[in-house]
């Protein structure tokens, strides 16, 4: 699985893997913090939160440009520093009025243009490692292990932030209630009714070393000590930024070679470059074109999992678990498990005894402890609705050494029919994916079966939550649909991307991740106004529509990309 892979693809993906814990560790309670600090109703928040990520992700439009001109590398170290400074701004403690909005606006804004500059250049470094004749078969497995990276970053991302939390919340004489911060707003402008009234005195006497003379004061209070509680875990992102710099010019000799853009490469004489016609070029952008406007729905239907699918969590999901389903909320049990995945694999892969013996002796330990950690958790577990986030990642990391045996095995089913073997092209797969996304939200349909409609319970947790298994489910259905889709994805179009644009197009593909992102405002904005049953309906419906232009138009994309 690691092996004969450059060694530049684990720098850079561990260089990203910071960098994407400092970003997730934010993302995971940044809804959150909209709402509790200012107040914001759901589609306030989600349109600000929407704007953020459709910036975030069309900013490596011009990170690429930037790149085809001066040169990958330096666009990632600018862009470190540019998102340093950001995450220091966010993590400022101010008031709730103008300045403490002017500081947020500037930091979020600073956090993008740092992005775009990081984040595809770095990409497109590793697709660099694989243009290589040594290494050309094994860039999609490449882009998975990259992937897999990203995600061990962001997997601990809701379990720090949540730790974090609780940590400055018990600092302050308080704990964590889902149902505290609408109420303590609504309190203070007045427009609280009598029952919500009683039920934020009930939630006030239950804090453990804080006691107000009034609700007025305890609400000001709580909110005040739970906002400042999320500028600490934004505060997480310098430091791990920190460790991505480290990573990054620590073992820089080891990609230094693929640092280099077309007009770099022209000057330097490389006779390596690859000249396209005039009409393979356009060839090759067209498709690409085509397979950004189809992924564009798939990320407005992923990229649910920081807005409506955590107001599921807070608002209609039981706040604790119990049974078997506490593993999944303690961040360490998920670590072993997914590292054992890993040793798992090692018995089969490994071609001495001694190695086989060595693995299963670590994955037993590895079950051994995870076992041990589930048998020390209380039932049931109080849970909060940002440690759903951490599902995704998990499954992620876990799943990846399964997706790649399964694409490998299909390779090499070789045949007459099938000279390059039976594994799926990477239009194929993702609209695979898209079908798969679409069962998601199917799953979600029914969770909400006989669910009071968000705007009849005023952002307080339902009178009937259902049980965590629903939520743990979407998130494992969307995962097998991130898995077809999103590497491979990016292997595609750092395989198909003309050699003088390759900047520009992996921007591109992050421009329609960034459309995705800021459409994916339209459950939020409708949030308040439907029944929960027709915003998944309305995702699952997109995700169908784009799986059928995507089978569609598989041919022509097909065609127009092979080599």
């Amino acid at each position: 699985m690691f092996k004969n892979h450059p060694k530049g693809l684990y720098a850079l993906a561990l260089a990203n893997t910071g960098e994407r814990f400092g970003y997730y560790t934010m993302l995971a309670i940044f809804m959150l913090f909209l709402q509790a600090k200012f107040g914001f109703g759901g589609a306030t928040a989600s349109t600000i939160y929407s704007i953020f990520l459709a910036v975030v992700y069309f900013m490596p439009v011009l990170g690429g440009i930037l790149a085809d001109k001066i040169g990958f590398g330096k666009c990632v170290v600018i862009g470190i520093v540019v998102m340093f400074i950001g995450y220091a701004c966010l993590s400022i403690p101010t008031a709730a009025g103008g300045l403490g909005m002017a500081l947020m606006i500037g930091a979020l804004l600073l956090i993008s243009v740092g992005t775009g500059l990081f984040k595809g250049n770095l990409q497109v470094m590793v697709g660099n490692l694989y243009d290589d004749p040594k290494y050309s078969s094994r860039r999609d497995a490449a882009f998975s292990l990259f992937y897999m990276a990203i995600n061990l970053g962001s997997m601990f991302a809701p379990a720090a932030a949540t730790a974090i939390t609780n940590k400055f919340l018990s600092k302050a004489g308080l704990i964590y209630k889902a149902d505290i911060p609408a109420l303590a707003h609504q309190f203070l402008r007045g427009t609280i009714t009598p029952e919500n009234t009683d039920k934020l005195a009930n939630l006030a006497a239950q804090m453990p070393s804080y006691s107000a003379a009034d609700l007025g004061t305890f609400s000001q209070y709580y909110i005040e000590n739970l906002s400042s509680s999320y500028n600490m875990g934004f505060a997480v992102a310098c430091i791990s930024l920190i460790f991505s710099v480290s990573i990054y010019f620590g073992c820089r000799k080891w990609f230094k070679h693929a640092d280099v853009n077309a007009k770099q490469a022209k000057a330097a004489g490389d006779e390596k470059l690859v000249e396209l016609t005039p009409k393979q070029e356009k060839d090759r952008i067209t498709a690409l074109i085509l397979v950004f406007a189809v992924v564009i729905f798939f990320w407005m239907a992923f990229h649910q999992n920081g807005q409506s699918l955590t107001w599921f969590a807070r608002d209609y999901t039981q706040p604790y678990a119990t049974g078997w389903s506490r593993i999944g909320f303690n961040i360490w049990a998920l670590a072993l498990i997914a590292i054992s995945v890993y040793t798992l694999f090692g018995i089969f892969q490994s071609e001495k005894t001694g190695a086989k013996i060595i693995n299963g002796l670590v994955t037993g330990g590895l079950w051994f402890g995870a076992w041990a950690i589930y048998k020390g958790l209380p039932s049931p577990l109080d849970i909060q609705p940002q440690l759903f986030q951490q599902f995704n990642p998990f499954f992620v990391v876990a799943l990846t050494p399964f997706s790649m045996a399964i694409f490998s095995s299909l390779a090499a089913k070789k045949s007459e029919k099938y000279p390059n073997g039976r594994e799926p092209s990477a239009p194929r797969k993702i609209a695979f994916g898209m079908l798969v996304a679409a069962a998601g939200y199917l799953i979600m349909i029914f969770a909400s079966k006989g669910q009071p409609s968000p705007a009849s319970i005023q952002g307080t947790v339902a009178p009937d939550p259902v049980v965590p298994q629903w939520l743990m489910a979407t998130y494992l259905t969307l995962t097998f649909a991130e898995l077809l889709l999103s590497p491979m994805g990016i292997s595609f179009v750092s395989k198909v991307a003309p050699p003088k644009m390759k900047g520009l197009m992996m921007g591109l593909w992050f421009a329609a991740s960034a459309i995705g992102n800021y459409l994916s405002s339209i459950p939020g904005l409708l949030w308040e106004r439907v029944p929960l049953w027709a915003n998944w309906t309305l995702l699952m419906v997109l995700c169908l529509i784009a799986a059928g232009i995507m089978f569609a138009m598989l041919k022509k994309i097909e065609a127009a990309t092979a080599e």
